[in-house]
């Protein structure tokens, strides 16, 4: 039996109720749901048709319905933007990094019930949290009213899209693509290599056009090729803008 049913009128099930309220803006109409959201799979809680019961159906769910809701916000304001940048900006916007902030600064966090200790939690846990509220939105009143759920508490507080338009989040993706256009030749040279720092154990070298560009250490090698392509990024920098300049204006 859920907590919610234990609860039925008592003082802690109204002022449950009254959190998400104020969280989520509007009453919700199933507040199973979102016990659900703050219930962490180490709790084990079943379902009276013998399902697991946690955040993490409802997590996948808001991922697809966020992309969505982000998707059409961006179709509609950036209506020179071709596929390539729209799927860029969404990425911006719904990366992992950026829903961990969301979370965060929402609160979220605090009302998990969990039996993991808290100090074992990385900063995903947030933006884990924010997607199974959005997935449990949904669920509760449908797209329209998600939709305004996220333009009230994204959309409209943290998404600045000309703040966005400079911001880089893989510099391995961006130089990959721009050299693609420009028919340069590259190579990622990734490979084992500690030297002084025994923590750094993989080495990075970038050659463009057969010249070596940039060299980096990182821990591992995903790490260790977008430490490099940060470093070969700004040697490129100015005239990437260039050319995006050039594409702006066509």
């Amino acid at each position: 039996m859920g907590l919610i049913k234990l609860l039925g009128k008592s003082k802690p099930y109204r002022l449950f109720k009254q959190t998400i309220t104020d969280i989520i803006g509007y009453p919700p109409k199933n507040l199973v749901l979102f016990e659900r959201v703050f219930t962490h799979r180490s709790l084990e809680k079943v379902g009276e048709d013998g399902r697991k019961t946690n955040y993490e159906r409802l997590e996948f769910l808001g991922d697809a319905v966020l992309g969505t809701i982000i998707g059409n916000y961006l179709f509609s304001q950036m209506p020179d933007a071709d596929e390539g940048d729209l799927t860029q900006m969404r990425s911006k916007i719904v990366r992992r990094e950026f829903l961990n902030h969301i979370g965060k600064s929402m609160g979220l966090y605090s009302l998990l019930r969990s039996k993991v200790e808290k100090d074992r939690y990385g900063d995903d846990i947030h933006g884990n949290i924010f997607e199974a509220l959005v997935g449990a939105v949904f669920v509760d009143v449908g797209f329209s009213k998600c939709q305004s759920f996220v333009k009230t508490k994204v959309i409209k507080p943290y998404v600045d899209l000309a703040a966005f338009e400079d911001r880089v989040i893989s510099y391995k993706g961006v130089l990959v693509n721009w050299f693609q256009q420009q028919k340069m030749i590259y190579r990622f040279d990734v490979f084992e290599d500690s030297g002084a720092n025994k923590s750094l154990v993989f080495k990075a070298k970038l050659f463009v056009n057969n010249d070596l560009v940039a060299s980096a250490r990182a821990s591992n090698k995903k790490k260790a090729a977008e430490k490099v392509s940060k470093r070969a990024y700004f040697k490129f920098a100015d005239r990437i803008r260039q050319q995006k300049q050039i594409k702006n204006k066509l």
